[in-house]
């Protein structure tokens, strides 16, 4: 079981080098769509390569600002040095940085747009886990619906705080975990059987192939100056799996 985890993020992962990821680059910073199934980071176990050990093999020093989650898609900023890397993360410290994601939650919302404006703590014994806690840290989440779906809903989130898996631990609280996830909900892959009537498995398949088996989340728009106060709006696009999905709810799961 645990191999075939191991080779399934590995498939996720697969890329051409850090030059086909890159959004932006000069001097001071690198702006890539990080691919899901990569870690951000080095973990505590080097289970494998970091986004930020690519970058230390072709860049030499390289310098975390912010992460995203290993299942995570989408744009991420690094500093080249420790000036800009001090003055990006007082940035994200302070709130003077703009993120927003895209995300297909389950279900339908009551409500199209709102504010979660709940504090979010480590579980009290589920390691590695976040849960809302009026004890925790305040965690504020702007979300809006882009389009509804039969099943799920294809949504927009901004995070005003940076807390760690805050849209996942404030959608589940909302009752409408994100697709795929795991941690915070069931975790269960999307199939196309699941939504299309009259669905027939091709006679060469043994068995139907997952439309969608990591997080449906996406790190789509990050906005910050840089150390000249110049202003940067840097856009990552749907990875191919997320594209392909929508596209079939489109034709399949309309409302």
């Amino acid at each position: 079981m645990e191999q075939d985890a191991e080779q399934k993020g590995t498939e996720r992962i697969a890329f051409k080098g850090i030059s086909s990821i890159t959004i932006f680059e000069n001097d001071d910073f690198i702006v890539l769509n990080k691919p899901s199934g990569m870690l951000s980071i080095p973990d505590r176990t080097q289970s494998q390569p970091s986004l930020k050990d690519f970058l230390i093999q072709k860049l030499g020093g390289i310098f975390t600002v912010h992460r995203l989650d290993r299942d995570t898609s989408g744009v991420i900023v690094f500093a080249k040095n420790e000036t800009t890397h001090k003055y990006l993360s007082q940035q994200f410290e302070d709130r003077h940085t703009q993120k927003i994601y895209n995300g297909l939650v389950t279900g339908k919302l009551d409500e199209p747009a709102g504010v979660i404006d709940e504090a979010i703590a480590e579980h009290h014994s589920q390691k590695g886990m976040m849960t809302v806690n009026t004890q925790g840290k305040p965690s504020v989440t702007e979300y809006a619906l882009l389009e509804q779906f039969r099943s799920y809903s294809w949504m927009q989130f901004q995070i005003l705080t940076g807390r760690t898996h805050q849209i996942r631990v404030h959608m589940k609280h909302l009752g409408h975990p994100i697709a795929c996830d795991e941690l915070y909900g069931d975790g269960k892959s999307i199939l196309l059987s699941s939504f299309k009537k009259k669905f027939n498995l091709a006679k060469s398949a043994e068995e139907e192939r997952p439309m969608l088996n990591r997080l449906a989340l996406h790190a789509a728009q990050l906005s910050f100056k840089d150390i000249h106060e110049n202003p940067h709006n840097f856009e990552a696009p749907l990875p191919k799996d997320l594209r392909a999905l929508l596209q079939q709810l489109k034709k399949w799961n309309a409302v």
